[in-house]
């Protein structure tokens, strides 16, 4: 069992190491700094990788700045087109930064 999922289209670049970070509503705003997680495709759960947690921080929509994209692998106005797709209607975020770690 996987400790979070992507979709399918982010899995190039969190193995690559392009994309850094997430942004997720309340219910995965758990994750603390220091954990590993098991990642999976949120389409099948296939695990694809293991990620360690940087850190954990809410942001507003508003908020979202060029930088955030970039961690995204994304253009600011793509970003907030996928969160509204994702959680539509829904301002509050948190912010999981993250690197993937090598695994054995």
């Amino acid at each position: 069992m996987n400790d979070i999922t992507f979709f399918q289209r982010f899995e190039a670049d969190i193995v690559a190491g392009r994309k850094t970070i997430t942004l997720r509503d309340e219910a995965e705003s758990h994750f603390l700094p220091g954990q590993r997680l098991r990642v999976g495709r949120y389409e099948d759960d296939v695990y694809f990788c293991t990620i360690e947690v940087i850190s954990v921080a809410p942001v507003l929509l508003s908020e979202l700045t060029d930088e955030h994209a970039r961690q995204e692998n994304m253009t600011l106005p793509q970003l907030k087109e996928v969160i509204g797709e994702i959680y539509p209607g829904l301002n509050e975020l948190y912010v999981i930064s993250f690197e993937r770690v090598a695994t054995n």
